[in-house]
């Protein structure tokens, strides 16, 4: 799996654009998702382009929680590309205009090697990916807790990478057989991890691009 961060809080290249919000295209082979699409459309889009990364090749829409630096660009893609599927979480209402939209509650599965948490705490879903070297879990901000997000992807093997928003995850300890660490947008304990972790932490910004 391929992870291309499309939208940030920070850049790693100065011709793409930093907003508040996150979104990332994960790449499995057979699919393309775009998990979650920032706060601005046109950001989303430009970093796309300039990032070679075209919005006819996406299948999939994954939208994490309903805060709108999440969901701000998904009208905007959605003009773009409708022929997708967009999974959302139960408590999220109102997409239009995509091909089929399904609404998330419980832990399902989306393809052979990709699944949904389900919706946790009332809020947010997460997609774990199935790899040969373990489970990869792409979270949004992680409202319910990082704790509880990895608890329920560990259902599913045990966890080899963590990317996303960790929010106000502390708990450090619960990262340290994490092989791949990369916390992005609302996470305040940035350089705490990357000071524990130092092998382990990949820098997040709009542009990354690292093989999970």
């Amino acid at each position: 799996m391929v992870l291309k961060i499309v939208y940030d809080n920070t850049s790693c290249r100065s011709d793409l654009q930093s907003d508040w919000g996150f979104a990332a295209v994960v790449g499995t082979g057979k699919r393309q998702i775009l998990f979650d699409t920032g706060a601005d459309g046109t950001i989303l889009l430009d970093n796309m382009a300039k990032m070679e990364i075209d919005p006819a090749k996406i299948d999939t829409v994954f939208i994490s929680h309903h805060h709108f630096d999440h969901t701000g660009g998904l009208a905007a893609f959605l003009a773009r590309n409708r022929h997708v599927t967009v999974y959302v979480p139960n408590s999220l209402r109102g997409v239009r205009r995509a091909d089929e939209v399904i609404q998330v509650a419980e832990s399902c599965r989306l393809t052979d090697d990709l699944f949904s948490t389900g919706e946790l705490g009332g809020i947010e879903q997460s997609l774990i990916g199935m790899t040969p070297d373990g489970v990869i879990l792409v979270v949004g901000c992680a409202h319910p807790g990082l704790a509880v997000m990895m608890e329920a992807a560990s259902q599913y093997g045990p966890i080899a990478a963590i990317a996303g928003g960790f929010h106000h995850f502390q708990d450090l300890h619960l990262l340290k057989n994490i092989r791949k660490i990369c916390p992005t947008h609302c996470t305040r304990a940035v350089k705490q991890i990357q000071a524990v972790f130092p092998d382990q932490f990949i820098p997040g910004g709009v542009g990354r691009i690292f093989e999970l």
